[in-house]
């Protein structure tokens, strides 16, 4: 599910727009996993005393899955010409917004199976009243890092440009470069990219 078009100011535009990492499920997919080998195990010794609980705990990892999916396609992690946006909530919502203006510092982590899979945490460091926030299950992380300084400079550009112009032109050009990046290094899909493409030329 992408994120609203209706949520963004006035000549903002999306640099990227993405969900979590597929490890975001590890547990949910091990639980599943684990259950499923069990009750394998224990059909072929035709053991009915165990096979109703085996099915009932199917079907609550099952379920457990279900709505990690639900919050996985409803969360989203934006970067836009203006602002960091993270947005989550199947019913109820819950987002954070950071003005790229306002952002001091951007670090990411990863450990050594994150880092193999692709996926890490990113810190950024604001002015705002929250100080520092963590995002978790980023993909590519360092290539978002790029990405938020990349946005950060344009920022700082378009505030410099307002004295000598009247209205900054933004640049479609370099952002479809940043997100055929993006795409080369695995961070967005190409459906991903399409969608954006068509927003930065539309």
């Amino acid at each position: 599910m992408p994120y609203p078009q209706r949520n963004l100011n006035r000549d903002e535009t999306i640099a990227l727009d993405m969900h979590p990492h597929w490890w975001f499920f590890a547990k949910q997919t091990a639980a599943v996993v684990v259950v499923v080998v069990l009750s394998l195990l224990a059909i072929p010794r035709d053991h009915d005393w165990i096979t109703y609980p085996l099915a009932v705990l199917l079907v609550v990892v099952g379920l457990w899955l279900a709505v990690r999916y639900l919050r996985w396609v409803t969360t989203n992690f934006v970067i836009t010409s203006q602002r960091v946006i993270f947005r989550e909530g199947v019913i109820a919502k819950k987002g954070i917004e950071i003005p790229l203006e306002r952002v001091n510092n951007v670090n990411f982590n990863q450990g050594i199976i994150e880092r193999i899979l692709g996926a890490g945490d990113l810190l950024i460091e604001s002015g705002g009243e929250d100080g520092k926030q963590r995002f978790t299950d980023i993909r590519h992380p360092e290539a978002v890092q790029n990405l938020i300084h990349a946005q950060m400079e344009a920022v700082a550009e378009r505030r410099a440009g307002y004295g000598r112009s009247e209205a900054p032109v933004a640049d479609p050009t370099a952002q479809l470069e940043r997100l055929a990046d993006l795409l080369d290094r695995g961070v967005i899909t190409r459906d991903e990219f399409e969608s954006q493409k068509a927003r930065l030329l539309g």
